[in-house]
């Protein structure tokens, strides 16, 4: 066999996020899932098993978390961004019709061996939470911070496709 085909570790990788242009370092990523619920239908006159039809497919949040630094967290300050429904024009009041933040969407990128890296991108996102440190006295480990971005889409972007 002459292909010497290496698993990626789990260990290396980057997040960027389209409106924002920063690529953050992040502690681990969960949630790249892509789950379709199965719908059992009987049908009459057929009795050894029931059809399996294919009913919606749904996206579970992405998690991503990292050691918190400062007070002045981006991902805090993102979190924000989706609480706060004024539009960001200039003199914005109260009484401004409300408007939907713009969504995010943003690619993961996993480094493989010998400078390979396959790309996971998710589309129309929206920070639905944000979590600060668990504090506890009796531990001796870092601080870490995590949001959650529940979205519309995740897809494997081939290599072909970025070079283009």
């Amino acid at each position: 066999m002459g292909n010497d085909v290496k698993p990626f570790g789990a260990y290396h990788f980057t997040v960027e996020l389209d409106n924002e242009s920063i690529s953050y370092p992040f502690r681990s990523c969960s949630g790249l899932k892509i789950e379709t619920a199965m719908v059992d239908l009987e049908e009459g006159g057929f009795n050894t098993t029931t059809r399996k039809l294919i009913g919606k497919t749904k996206y579970p949040n992405i998690v991503l978390k990292r050691g918190f630094c400062a007070a002045n967290s981006e991902l805090y300050r993102l979190k924000l961004r989706f609480m706060n429904d004024l539009p960001k024009s200039t003199g914005a009041t109260e009484n401004t019709r409300r408007k939907t933040p713009n969504r995010i969407s943003g690619i993961i990128t996993q480094l493989g061996p010998r400078g390979s890296y396959m790309k996971f991108r998710f589309t129309n996102g929206v920070v639905c939470k944000w979590e600060g440190p668990d504090l506890d006295a009796t531990k001796n480990e870092i601080s870490i911070e995590a949001i959650e971005i529940a979205h519309e889409g995740l897809s494997l972007v081939a290599m072909q496709e970025e070079q283009s």
